[in-house]
């Protein structure tokens, strides 16, 4: 029964993220409903954190690649890019400026 709803839980909650006390609400609702231990209640609430927060990461990630994506298209430069390309400049415009003298 446990892992019914811990699995039901789970497959709603999707990239969604509860609150602390949203969690904590939730899980006191489970416990009524279902005649859940204490105990069964805080491991499901932990998996159910976990996994948000799995989600979380997840999402981060590939809103983070779709972003490098997107500059990429564009042309846009990293800041690792410019930084090279700034001491390029810089190493180019020293070596200028040595012959000039």
């Amino acid at each position: 029964m446990i892992e019914l709803i811990e699995k039901t839980l789970l497959a709603g909650m999707g990239a969604v993220s509860l609150s602390q006390k949203k969690a904590e609400e939730l899980i006191q609702d489970i416990r009524q409903r279902f005649n859940v231990s204490e105990d069964e209640g805080k491991a499901l609430l932990d998996k159910i954190q976990g996994a948000a927060k799995e989600n979380q990461k997840k999402l981060e990630e590939l809103a983070l690649q779709e972003v490098q994506k997107a500059c990429e298209r564009l042309g846009v430069v990293t800041a690792d890019e410019f930084d090279k390309l700034k001491k390029k400049v810089h190493h180019l415009e020293k070596k200028l400026q040595e012959k000039g003298e």
